[in-house]
């Protein structure tokens, strides 16, 4: 299996890249997201899945492991291909993907080309639990933001009392999502209110 193929630039489109690699050129196919991070640059590595299919061979290239790990997510839903996921992470960025999934923004969801409602809906129902105990990272945080120390000592506060961090990691996106600026005691109550 490919991990990765580092090389030169030969040709950036929006949906393709062409890396030279020790004097072979690789096409490899590419998102929004991948292509803005390559942008103005010589050399790139491209961390790969390596799609094969009986009548197709392609190479889908990503400019961090956290969005190829989160496409690889997203294709193991029933209904959702190559294509659509690609398109996902060209419409959306990584994060956004997330949020809208863990919040169950199914009308963000649909916003993308190709996704229907029962396709949105079927990404929530079989995604959110992966994601909140994260699968489709590449050991990022799931919580980014200013208050994330807050959260942690929210987190471990309510887990002192019994409460599961995957039940934890349930309820904090929409209890930071009510009150952006709360305090560690307020993060405690609504979660109470919510566990």
């Amino acid at each position: 299996m490919i991990e990765y193929i580092k090389g030169q630039i030969v040709e950036l489109t929006p949906t393709e890249l062409i890396l030279d690699n020790a004097g072979i050129g690789y096409s490899i196919l590419i998102s929004l997201q991948t292509y803005e991070a390559f942008q103005n640059r010589k050399d790139a590595t491209a961390y790969i899945h390596h799609y094969i299919r009986e009548d197709e061979e392609l190479y889908y290239g990503f400019a961090t492991k956290d969005e190829r790990e989160l496409f690889r997510l997203l294709i193991g839903v029933s209904g959702i291909g190559v294509a659509s996921a690609r398109m996902m992470l060209s419409t959306l960025t990584s994060e956004e993907i997330r949020q809208a999934i863990l919040s169950e923004d199914i009308h963000r969801i649909k916003s993308v080309k190709g996704i229907g409602l029962k396709s949105a809906q079927r990404l929530v129902l079989e995604l959110k639990d992966k994601i909140v105990k994260g699968a489709g990272t590449a050991d990022t945080p799931l919580f980014q933001s200013d208050n994330s120390a807050l959260v942690d000592e929210a987190t471990t506060a309510l887990v002192m009392l019994g409460f599961s961090k995957a039940n934890i990691s349930k309820v904090m996106p929409a209890i930071l999502k009510d009150n952006t600026n709360a305090k560690v005691e307020d993060i405690i109550k609504a979660a109470l209110k919510r566990l």
